[in-house]
């Protein structure tokens, strides 16, 4: 059975944290990393060229895109069939219309969405840490009702959010798909 994760949340609500731990907990989650055209940071990124997301949008393999600090985040179908083939990938979301499309994209697949949230003043510190600067957009990340499940990072650590998450994907009913862990 095919298992992804949606993290959706605000910046430096711990959504990245929270997938480090993941990882730490089973090898078979692992980041999804949308492909970005254009400037910002690419970390946790594939880098493509405008022309190559235009061959995707052509080609109809574009699940979810948005722009953000001018440039092109795009999470492609063929990317994310390859991971959910052999891994559990975790996907970070600021969109509510990206879970819908995520989700619906691959219905074969059991998806566990989780809230990750932290109190503005937190990410505002969180962010000054790190030296990112990427709170804009912070008031353009509704608060959503239907998540699976919701962590505020202020009062749950990240390891244990980790569990949390990994209870509910491993409750989603067996056998694992992909390789097993050593």
């Amino acid at each position: 059975m095919k298992r992804g994760v949606v993290l959706y949340g605000p910046p430096a609500a711990g959504k990245d944290t929270i997938t480090r731990y993941l990882g730490v907990l089973d090898q078979r989650y692992v980041l999804f990393p949308c492909l970005e055209a254009g400037p910002g940071r690419t970390n946790g990124t594939r880098t493509a060229t405008p022309t190559e997301i235009e061959e995707l949008r052509r080609r109809g393999e574009i699940v979810w895109a948005s722009r953000r600090h001018g440039a092109a985040h795009v999470i492609d179908r063929p990317g994310l069939a390859a991971r959910l083939a052999e891994h559990v990938p975790v996907i970070h979301l600021r969109h509510v219309e990206g879970i819908d499309a995520v989700t619906g994209a691959f219905p074969d697949a059991r998806w566990l969405v989780a809230f990750v949230w932290c109190p503005r003043e937190i990410a505002e510190v969180r962010v000054g840490q790190r030296g990112t600067g990427d709170t804009d957009g912070w008031d353009e990340v509704p608060i959503i009702g239907h998540a699976d499940l919701t962590i505020n990072t202020l009062l749950t650590d990240p390891e244990d959010a980790a569990r949390q998450i990994d209870s509910r994907v491993t409750a989603m009913g067996q056998p694992w798909s992909g390789p097993p862990v050593p």
